[in-house]
């Protein structure tokens, strides 16, 4: 059977990537039959590494079938992951992000979880010499997911061996780093075609906090006045997205690359709460900036209270 190779919900470009990287690895270097899917539409930056490398968009599934071989990658958090994952056959987890608990597997398999800024830097190092193999395509992509989960070495995420790949990369493939960048933040600050709700699920996490169910969406731009723009919708569409998804509260952090800050949206007191608590802030209005917060994964996440 086909192994199917994916990320996380609410694919970014990382989870839009990886996958393609890890098929190719395992089809061409290893011989087994593998395709990359998603568990979502990617988002616009990673439309565009699809586009700009000549890749066709993979498949996007809702569920797996019993039984069926698969490979994780970006994740390994089951609220992420397809509602049928545990009756999978997962035959490796490859990831950069903390263990969550709750997957099972049907025998041992392999799992690779390093503290990187980017599941693409795992996966170049996984790949060793085998690289010289890997068509411009796939560098190409690597470099983006690079680029991207590092905003281009601006998150304290990154490490110097993320750096050191990008570069290399890069030089392969003749592209300048800052340059190439620019590109695909400004495709990923093209929000204009989506909903108020499609903004607010396009690249979130779903998280609970002192039984508090929050999703913690970030949109990284540089325009973030496109966003803020149209905050009072997005303050209504908070309402509905965390009803319709099971959450408490929604919170929106508009990373601005450029400036390298967050502006989280403020809609009711919880929030207020949850933003004073956790940031040690005073919030006086709707929004509330948060100056050098660039990471959910490092800044967001690991300082969250109720309030």
């Amino acid at each position: 059977m086909t192994i199917q190779v994916f990320g996380h919900k609410s694919p970014d470009t990382d989870s839009t990537g990886s996958p393609l990287i890890w098929a190719w690895y395992l089809n061409e270097v290893r011989g087994e039959d593998a395709r990359a899917v998603l568990l979502g539409e990617p988002n616009t930056e990673a439309a565009f590494m699809l586009d700009r490398w000549g890749f066709d968009k993979p498949e996007i599934i809702g569920d797996v079938d019993e039984g069926a071989p698969v490979a994780i990658v970006d994740t390994n958090n089951p609220a992420e992951l397809p509602a049928s994952i545990n009756k999978a056959d997962i035959r490796s987890i490859i990831d950069h992000h903390k263990l969550v608990g709750g997957i099972e597997t049907k025998g041992p398999i392999q799992i690779r979880v390093e503290p990187l800024a980017c599941t693409a830097t795992i996966l170049y190092k996984m790949i060793g010499k085998d690289m010289a193999r890997a068509p411009k395509s796939i560098k190409g992509a690597m470099l983006t997911c690079i680029l991207s989960d590092t905003l281009a070495f601006r998150s304290p995420t990154t490490t110097q061996e993320d750096k050191a790949i990008a570069h290399a990369l890069a030089e392969e493939l003749g592209v300048d780093v800052e340059g190439y960048a620019e590109e695909m933040f400004a495709a990923k600050s093209d929000v204009s075609a989506f909903s108020d709700a499609e903004l607010l699920r396009m690249d979130s996490k779903e998280y609970e906090v002192d039984g508090t169910k929050l999703r913690v969406s970030v949109l990284e731009t540089t325009a973030p006045d496109q966003i803020l723009s149209r905050k009072d919708d997005l303050k209504s569409s908070m309402v509905d997205v965390a009803k319709e998804d099971g959450a408490d509260e929604v919170l929106l952090f508009v990373i601005d690359i450029l400036k390298e800050e967050a502006t989280l949206l403020v809609p009711n007191d919880r929030v207020k709460g949850i933003a004073e608590a956790s940031f040690d802030t005073q919030v006086s209005g709707d929004t509330v900036v948060l100056p050098g917060v660039m990471s959910r994964k490092k800044q967001i996440m690991p300082v969250l209270k109720a309030g």
